[in-house]
């Protein structure tokens, strides 16, 4: 809001600057500014509300992706058969990927490269005390 309100009062001392000195077409540019910058903004946080939840039990690892819209998406793999991995990628960040019976899912696309990692290490670590005869 802070940051909103400074833009609009920049451009709209600046649009008044030019309106002053004849130049009134500059009021409508300064205003489209504005309502760019707002749109982006509120595009940037609808985007926000993406997340995922992963549900460990016994009999299964479930990944559930809900979109921005409200729409969601689950994978369920068994934690016996399942691999977990970090893939590298030169010049880019790295993917944490889950592996079995063919399919494949790229998850936790949204964390930064050392929580992804930290992420696939407790992940590794659930699965493996799921995995043990003692865990049941």
């Amino acid at each position: 809001m802070v940051l909103m309100a400074a833009v609009c009062l920049v451009s709209f001392g600046t649009g008044l600057f030019f309106y002053l000195l004849g130049a009134w077409p500059v009021i409508g540019f300064m205003g489209l500014d504005v309502a760019l910058i707002y749109a982006a903004f509120r595009l940037n946080f609808r985007a926000l509300r993406l997340y995922e939840t992963v549900d460990l039990t016994q009999d299964a690892l479930t990944v559930t992706r809900v979109a921005p819209s409200g729409q969601s998406q689950s994978w369920s793999f068994n934690p016996y058969w399942v691999r977990l991995s970090v893939v590298p990628r030169m010049g880019r960040s790295s993917e944490l990927l889950l592996a079995s019976h063919g399919q494949q899912l790229v998850f936790a696309s949204f964390l930064t490269d050392p929580e992804r990692e930290d992420f696939a290490s407790a992940l590794s670590s659930a699965l493996s005390s799921a995995r043990s005869p003692s865990a049941v």
